[in-house]
Parts: C-alpha cells; structure tokens; sequence
C-alpha cells in the first residue's frame, strides 16, 4: 500500500483521482461480496468436497518414516513443542494448530505468511501433515474454507512456467467444472483460503524479493511464483503457512512473516507418550522407557522425533544391547540400517559374514542415488534415476525408499528417501565405501564454512562427479542455496569413520582406503576449528577475551562427538585460549549439549559458558553436567529449564570449586527451585551471581532465598526481576541482606513491590558497606517508601543509585523528590 501510494503521488492528481474512485468501488461492491460469500455456488462445494477428500486421503496416513507399512496418523501423532521466539515464562506452554494462524506472537499485521522453522527430524512435516487432516476432517481452522497443501521437494520438479491457477488447480485438486468461476472466489475471498508449503529449505533455488509479480494469471517459474505468494504480492491476503530449517530463513523472508514459531520436537512427556503410542503392549513400552532414562545421551536424542521413531522400531535391538547402547546418532541410524535388513532381506545370514557384507549391493546401490541426489539437491527419483545407479526392485522392498505422493504425470513413479536425514547417511556410507567418490570429496564435505567466500562452493562434490553433472550444479549456483544436508552428511561421515567401527568394515572396502579417509576427516576437523579459532579477536584492554561461536562452530563440535575419540577432542580443545565461550541462538538442544560436553570437558582453563536463548531444557542441562568442571559462569536464559534440571545441576556444581555465577532469566522455575539454590548459597562460600530473573518466584521462594542468604558471605549480584516476590518476600530478603559486606547489585524489578517492602529493603542500604545499585522499577512503591529509601541514603556515601521509574509517584512527587535525593533514578 505504502508503495503503490508513493508510485500515485509521483503520477499526480489524475491518478489519484482513479485510486481515489477504485476504493470507493471497491468499498460499495463490499457488502455484495459477503452475501456472495454466504452464497456458495452448488460447483464450489462440490469442489471444497473433493478437495478435503484429497487432503484426507494425502494425511490419513503417516508415510513419512513409515517405509512398507503405513500407520494411520490419528494412531501414532504425538504433539511437538511449538513456541514463539522469547516466549516470557508465563506463556511457555505450546502452541496449539489455532495459534499458528491466530493472532498470539504477531510481528507484522500486513505480512500472511506463518513460519514454523525446526531442525531436520524435528517433526515438521508429520505436523503439517496432522494440520492437513485436521482441516479435512472438520476439526481444525474451519474458518478457512479451501486448504492447499504443497511440497516444495516436489515443486522441485516442476519445470514449465505456471499462474497461481494452475499452480493449485494441477498440483492440489482439478475442479470437475467451473475453473474460472472457483478460481474467482479465491480471488474475491482470500481469507477464506490456506496455502501450506512444507520444506522451503528443499527448494533449490533461495529465496529473493527482486523478480515480483502481482497478476495471478501470469505465468512464472514455479520459485518466482512461491516467493511472490510468500512475500504478498500475489495473492494478498490468503494465509501461507510455510516449514523449513532454520537455516534458510534469511532476513530477506524474515521481513516478509505475519510471525515465527519454532518448532522444538518432542518434550519429554512428549517422548513418553510417543512410546507408548508405538507399542501396544504395555510392558515392551515401559521397558523402552526404561532403558531410556538410563543412557541419557540416548534420551537426548529423542526428543528429535525422526530418532525416537527409530529407537521405537529397533526396541529389540535396543534392548540387548546392555552396555552398548546407542550413544551417537550414527549409532542410531547403523541400528536402523541393520534392523531393516534383518527384518527385510530373504536371505539367511551366511557364517562369517557381517550383514553389511550380506547386503553391500543394497547399500552401494542406494548410497550412491543418496550422494548423487546430495550433490544435485535433488530428494525426489524417477525410476531412471534408480536404474542408473543400478537399484533394484529387491533394494526398494528393503523400506528404505518410499513412493511419492502426488507426482505428475499419474501413471509414472517416484520415489524418495523415507526421511531425508536417511538420505545423508547412505550417502555418507558411499562416501565412505565407494572408490568413486574422489579423494577430494570428504575435504569439500568439511569446507561449508568456506563457501560463503567461494564462488563455486555451493558444487560441493563438484569434482566427485562427471562433468556434466559438474557444469549442470555450477549454472543454477546463482540460485541455489546452501544446504544444510550436507553438514549432516558430514556428521554422519564423522561417525562413520570413528575407531569403533573399523572393523564393520572389512571385506566390504579396503581397509587402508577407510584409513585413508578417517584421517582426511581428522584433518578438515582440526582445520575447521582452527579457523574459528583464528577469528577470535583480541580482547579490549580491561575486558575478558571472548569467542562468539556461530552454528558452524557447534558443527563440527558434534562431529568430533560422533568419532568418539577423546584425542581429537583433545586436540581440538588445546588451541582454544578463551576466558569466555558465546553460543547463543544456535539451535542448541539436549544433543547439541551432549556433543559440548564431550568436547569441552578438555578445555585447559574454566570459561564461562553462554548459552542464552538455545532449547537446551532439563535433558540438556544433565547432558552439559560432565563439562562443568571447566565452567566458572554458566548462562542459560530462555531454554525453557524446570525445577527438576535446576536440581541435577546444583548437586553437581556444590562440588566443584571454579563454578561461580549462574544466570537463568525468562525459564520456567518456581519456588521450588529455590531450595536448592538456598543450599548452594549456604555452603558455596565463593558464589558469587545469581540471577532469576522473569520466571515464577513468589514470597515463598524469596523466604526460602533468604535463608541461604543469611549463611552466604560472598554473594555479589542478585538478580529477581520480574518474579512475584512482593512486599513479604522483599522484607525476607532484606532482612537477610541487611548486613552483607558483599552485595554489590541488587534487582527487584517488576515484583509487585510497595512501600513496606521499600521501607525494609532501606535497612540494606542503611547497613551494607558494600552495595552500589538497588534497582526497584516498575513496583507500585508510593511516597512514603521512597522517603524512607532517602532517609537511609544519607547513612550511605556508597550507594550509587536506586532505580524507581515507574512506580506509584505523581510527576510532582518524581520531580521534588528527585531534587531531595541526587542518586534517586525516575
């Protein structure tokens, strides 16, 4: 609008005269066109009819890890964490399928398009799946009254031109008649219509606002028309609800979204409940459970629904396997691969052959489609795809490829990776395997980092390849964006080639090409790290040295985790001289955690650990436990942290001597919490900050604080900010700090605070020697506890300032009391 108004004025008054009569038009023909929409054509519901039909019968079935065997959706979905970004603690519960088109977390009123980001596993496709099948079952979103459902995988392989008709008229549900007539009441009612997208992340091509079209019969490649609908130049108005990978969404889309919600895979009810779904009986369930929360790594990885499907599947080998439980997620996925050959293949196991040697054809012939289709971002085959790298209709039966839905023409097949997480790992596993991959191939795997700076990085295994191939990925690299499956195939390698499973290897490759290749990954590793560490700048003079970490760097630390190796940790860890580590918002979760614990723990000297605003919840908080040793400063905000990791995580740093601050603003803690913490302050006799800021504390918890308090000599920072601590909690606390010689910051804003509790927390003033700022913003303290905080300020020379904006003063009163007291802050 903003646009079209500037293009108007540049036009003069003539043209503004024509806008000017348009929208009067428009505004008169409007009641006309909400009695039309009350009015459905007998063509129109038989079209809305046959459409939900469609989508049900695309939904009903969970195909997407399901391989031969089809589960109904209804029977095995289990809800996923959706939360907006910097949720307060108070709305930390998830999102339900209302929410993601309603008006909770908007940023943008003039943007429709909703965007659910996750990691790869972490669930999106099976929930917009659930979405679809809600909408065609009448259970969800009925105030849209036509849904289209498309995958941008396959939209992939749409080559010819398109308008928005036939856009959703040939890759939805063909209207029997009356084309144009249906097409007309989308036109005229676009909030009554839903378009989803899932997997952006899998168009080849990244996303740009420069090439826009606003005629919805133009037609345009299939890319050009998906980023016009996205951004709203076409089709204003209809919501878009769209998934992908984080890595995708660029700031140019980011301007672009009605609102973000990430999507964080299973909690840990969410787990349980997905077991137990999974097994009917009972007692096979529980003790899959069981043996869940006895190897923790494992339970980390669950909360990644793709990985929780599989250790369900494999709940036999799981359970035989004792001490030997999974512990990586190549450990998972070398479960998977076996468990689909012993359950698959017709062939008995011969005497002293692995089964990977039984069934090395397979694996060879389907590794190599995956590291082709990885190397040309392409997830969808056609059956000459499949000949060409000798596949067979045996290794199709193995459930390792499913057909894909909805491809045209009808009477053709294609086929897909039943996840593409699968993909990456055959397509590690002929990395690893195949003599035809080139020498070069793993180093250009680890060189991700590198490929914003190199002009032909997005060809990643461009030399592995035939030159054909090599020159078809160099045309479209102006447009094709990099792709995070080839970091997780990276990681899958890393596993792959660990010491623990060299001996799978043999009589299926040589051994000293497997070797070969192992200390090739070994090297990229050890290059990649020192790159990051090399962009460490010097510290300013007085200030801590620092390294902010980006997602690459956490990388490859869950690559070095997946080799297994302590040496190559080691190694890594020896070249890293910081005072201070910052991860924040890098997608970090229970198995992010796992692998940095693993890696830091060799780290020469402590550091203080940032991980504010990640998903690491109470599983990763358990799995960072063995690295606490090497943490002097632990940050945690915003990574929805209950009670009960607080617990773990005080037992395990009372011990440890370099452990001294700890910051967990905006999680999810409670008054019971703060009994652990009261015992910590007890006995920690060098703790020094402790920060609680915008979670659940009331006066009780402040009471149980204070009792810690009262024993603590070293305390210097107490944060509480946005609690309910109240006048009773204030005056426990005070009473407690009253006297302390070693406070030297101290928070209560926004906890309901009035002038009983300003009036005892003036006795902190009046007797501590050693505090500086007494922050009291944003309570309801009145005249009366502002004249006591006065009073008390001239027996202390020390103090520096007390906060007040915003509490229950006048302006008078702010300004003559300002005038009264100097260090008095309104």
């Amino acid at each position: 609008a903003r646009r079209l108004l500037d293009h108007v004025r540049s036009k003069g008054e003539s043209a503004a005269s024509v806008v000017l009569q348009y929208v009067q038009q428009r505004q008169e023909s409007g009641s006309s066109l909400e009695q039309k929409k009350q009015v459905l054509t007998k063509e129109f519901v038989k079209y809305q009819k046959k459409l939900s039909i469609s989508v049900s019968a695309q939904s009903r079935f969970l195909s997407t890890y399901g391989g031969t065997s089809h589960m109904p959706l209804d029977d095995i979905y289990t809800e996923v964490q959706l939360e907006l970004p910097n949720s307060s603690a108070e709305i930390y519960k998830s999102m339900g399928f209302e929410d993601i088109v309603g008006p909770v977390g908007t940023v943008n009123e003039d943007a429709d398009t909703v965007l659910v980001s996750g990691e790869a596993g972490s669930g999106k496709s099976t929930w917009l799946q659930k979405l679809h099948l809600l909408w065609a079952q009448g259970s969800a979103l009925q105030g849209f009254r036509l849904l289209f459902p498309f995958s941008c995988r396959r939209l992939n392989s749409e080559h010819k031109d398109l308008s928005v008709q036939e856009l959703l008229f040939q890759h939805c549900c063909w209207p029997d008649k009356e084309q144009e007539e249906i097409f007309q009441f989308i036109l005229d009612h676009p909030h009554l219509v839903l378009f989803t997208f899932d997997g952006l992340d899998e168009l080849k091509q990244s996303f740009v606002d420069e090439h826009r079209i606003c005629c919805p019969n133009q037609r345009a490649p299939v890319h050009v028309l998906l980023f016009n609908l996205i951004q709203g130049s076409l089709m204003k108005g209809v919501r878009k609800v769209v998934t992908s990978r984080p890595e995708a969404v660029t700031p140019a889309l980011k301007k672009h979204l009605h609102k973000e919600v990430h999507l964080k895979g299973f909690s840990p009810s969410g787990i349980d409940c997905f077991v137990r779904k999974h097994h009917s009986d009972p007692n096979e369930a529980a003790m899959v459970l069981e043996s869940l929360q006895a190897n923790t790594a494992l339970l980390g990885l669950c909360h990644s629904p793709v990985l929780c499907w599989i250790v369900s599947q494999c709940h036999k080998e799981l359970l035989g396997c004792g001490e030997g439980s999974p512990q990586t997620v190549t450990d998972v996925y070398l479960m998977i691969l076996q468990h689909f050959f012993q359950h698959h293949s017709t062939f008995k196991l011969s005497i002293g052959v692995s089964w990977l040697q039984q069934n090395l054809g397979t694996v060879l012939h389907l590794g190599q489609l995956a590291f082709e289709g990885i190397s040309n971002f392409s997830y969808i085959f056609s059956v000459a795809d499949l000949e060409i790298c000798g596949v067979t209709e045996s290794d199709i039966c193995m459930g390792f490829l499913i057909q894909s839905k909805n491809m045209s023409p009808a009477h053709s097949k294609y086929y897909e990776f039943l996840h593409v997480t699968m993909q990456c790992f055959f397509a590690a596993i002929y990395v690893i395997l195949s003599s035809n991959t080139g020498r070069s191939a793993i180093p250009k795997l680890f060189e991700l980092q590198e490929m914003k700076k190199n002009s032909v990085g997005c060809a990643c295994f461009g030399t592995c390849l035939p030159s054909s191939n090599t020159q078809k990925i160099l045309d479209e690299h102006s447009t094709t964006p990099e792709t995070p499956n080839l970091q997780i195939t990276a990681t899958f390698v890393s596993g792959l080639l660990s010491q623990r499973y060299q001996k799978l290897w043999l009589h299926c490759s040589s051994s000293v090409l497997v070797e070969k290749k192992a200390r090739q990954a070994a090297r990229c590793l050890a290059k990649g790290m020192q790159q990051h560490f090399r962009s460490i700048p010097q510290p300013v003079q007085g200030e801590k040295k620092s390294m902010h970490a980006m997602p690459e760097f956490v990388w490859l630390i869950k690559c070095i985790y997946e080799m297994q190796e302590s040496r190559i940790a080691k190694d890594a860890m020896s070249k890293l001289e910081v005072d201070h580590l910052k991860l924040t918002y890098c997608n970090i979760g229970p198995v992010e955690c796992t692998a940095l614990a693993y890696v830091l723990k060799h780290l020469k000297n402590p550091v203080g650990l940032q991980l504010d605003n990640n998903s690491v919840g109470d599983v990763g908080v358990e799995q960072l436990l063995p690295c606490m040793q090497i943490c002097n400063s632990l940050y945690l905000r915003n990574n929805n942290i209950t009670d009960e990791g607080i617990r773990k995580l005080i037992n395990k740093v009372f011990y440890l001597e370099n452990f001294q601050k700890i910051a967990l603003f905006n999680n999810r803690l409670t008054d019971a919490c703060t009994l652990h913490f009261s015992y910590l302050l007890k006995t920690k006799q060098n703790f020094l900050s402790l920060r609680l800021g915008n979670n659940n504390i009331t006066a009780v918890g402040a009471k149980q604080l204070a009792e810690g308090l009262k024993f603590n000599h070293s305390l210097q920072y107490l944060g509480l900010w946005g609690n309910k601590i109240g006048d009773e909690g204030a005056e426990a606390l005070a009473n407690a700090l009253q006297n302390s010689k070693s406070i030297v910051w101290f928070s209560l804003v926004g906890n309901g605070v009035g002038s009983a509790g300003a009036c005892a927390l003036s006795n902190i003033i009046r007797n501590s020697t050693s505090l500086e700022e007494l922050w009291l913003t944003e309570n309801c303290i009145t005249r009366t506890g502002v004249e006591s905080l006065i009073q008390a300020l001239k027996h202390n020379g020390h103090v520096k300032s007390v906060w007040l904006k915003n509490n229950d003063l006048s302006s008078e009163e702010v300004e003559e009391l300002q005038q009264t007291e100097a260090r008095l802050v309104f």
